[in-house]
């Protein structure tokens, strides 16, 4: 591809709002017949009631099988044959990160449309074209990248206002980075996900999820912990899932989704959510990369107003001892691995030094001391 080739990639059609699942069936009618909708106990029930209303007034049918809690080969098969077996040509994951990014490898295997409905805002998956497969013990195996995007992706505002704020706060931390990291691909001329140059599209969309998070996030954090749709949630739930998908996908990543490879060997970060691990990383990327004192200041200061790590410690790897901590960063460090997205070369005793610069910075805080 040459050079200065632009792509953005999206999905092709995107539904926000409360009670937009009553409406589900419109969106549909005309892609296909029957569904296979994959979920959780929770994932299923919170949707039921709209698809089953919906469906019935648009004349289509579905099945429901529940996910078995893994996006792991194995279940991708198993729920491919279901959906081959019911002759059905619609796939839909309703629920959390490893639902929606199964539902989109099955829509593949099974030749069928994607939709997806995401029942928290924990991440930017629900719009990508992109699904982590992951071996039976967690770990990941492989990446999935599928053909296309979703074809509808919609959010219902209200089941998103009833679930646990973590997911909310989880959501933004992995959308915070968003900005900061299509930045840099656009100053080294580094690809993103679809292997082009940013448009100024991607661009904007990735500078207005940043600029969404600042202004409304500990807002919505709020709404969302009432278990009430406003429009500052409406504006938060829009940045994670559509904002942050078309910005990472479309602008490109760099240090802060390349550290996390790292911090996945450390076991004492897996009760985290990826979202909450992209916050802090996000830290270190501005450190990494020098961002001036204002900006620093300034996302310090929404991570610890809205509850995002800002240390070693709310990450529980405080105590893991240097040697532990160089060989996470060593993972991150790989060569052609999207630290490397910057327009200067990187060495692991740089971000060993922006990772603990970093945390040093968000003790001052916790403290109330200026960090710069």
């Amino acid at each position: 591809m040459a050079g200065n080739v632009k792509v953005l990639i999206s999905p092709s059609r995107y539904v926000q709002g409360e009670g937009a699942i009553f409406e589900i069936g419109r969106h549909l009618r005309k892609l296909g017949k029957k569904a296979l909708v994959i979920g959780g106990t929770r994932g299923l029930a919170v949707t039921r009631e709209g698809r089953e209303k919906s469906f019935g007034e648009n004349g289509l049918s579905q099945i429901e099988e529940i996910f078995n809690g893994e996006c792991s080969t194995a279940e991708i098969d198993r729920l491919t044959a279901i959906a081959v077996q019911n002759d059905c040509d619609i796939i839909i994951g309703s629920g959390g990160g490893k639902v929606i990014d199964t539902a989109k490898a099955v829509a593949v295997y099974a030749k069928a449309v994607t939709v997806i409905i995401p029942t928290i805002a924990s991440s930017d998956a629900p719009c990508s074209a992109m699904s982590v497969i992951y071996k039976d013990d967690g770990t990941i195996e492989r990446f999935l990248v599928t053909p296309r995007n979703p074809d509808v992706v919609l959010v219902d505002t209200g089941i998103i206002a009833k679930s646990p704020a973590r997911m909310l706060v989880a959501g933004m931390g992995d959308a915070l980075a968003t900005f900061f990291e299509a930045d840099a691909c656009a100053g080294s001329g580094s690809p993103n996900v679809a292997r082009g140059q940013a448009t100024v599209a991607a661009m904007t969309c990735a500078r207005l999820c940043f600029d969404i998070l600042m202004e409304y996030g500990l807002q919505a954090k709020i709404a969302n912990e009432a278990q009430v749709v406003t429009p500052a949630l409406e504006k938060v739930i829009e940045a994670n899932t559509l904002l942050s998908g078309i910005g990472f996908e479309s602008g490109g990543v760099a240090a802060a989704h390349s550290l996390q490879d790292g911090l996945n060997i450390l076991k004492e970060c897996h009760g985290f959510y990826h979202g909450e691990k992209i916050g802090f990383l996000t830290l270190v990327q501005l450190i990494l990369e020098g961002r001036p004192r204002e900006t620093l200041h300034q996302v310090f200061t929404f991570n610890h107003q809205v509850g995002l790590p800002i240390t070693l410690a709310d990450l529980k790897i405080d105590g893991i001892g240097e040697q532990r901590l160089r060989e996470a960063v060593a993972v991150s460090c790989k060569p052609k691995a999207s630290v490397h997205n910057h327009a200067f070369p990187i060495t692991e005793e740089l971000v060993y030094n922006a990772m603990i610069t970093a945390d040093a910075m968000g003790r001052r805080i916790k403290s109330g001391l200026p960090i710069v």
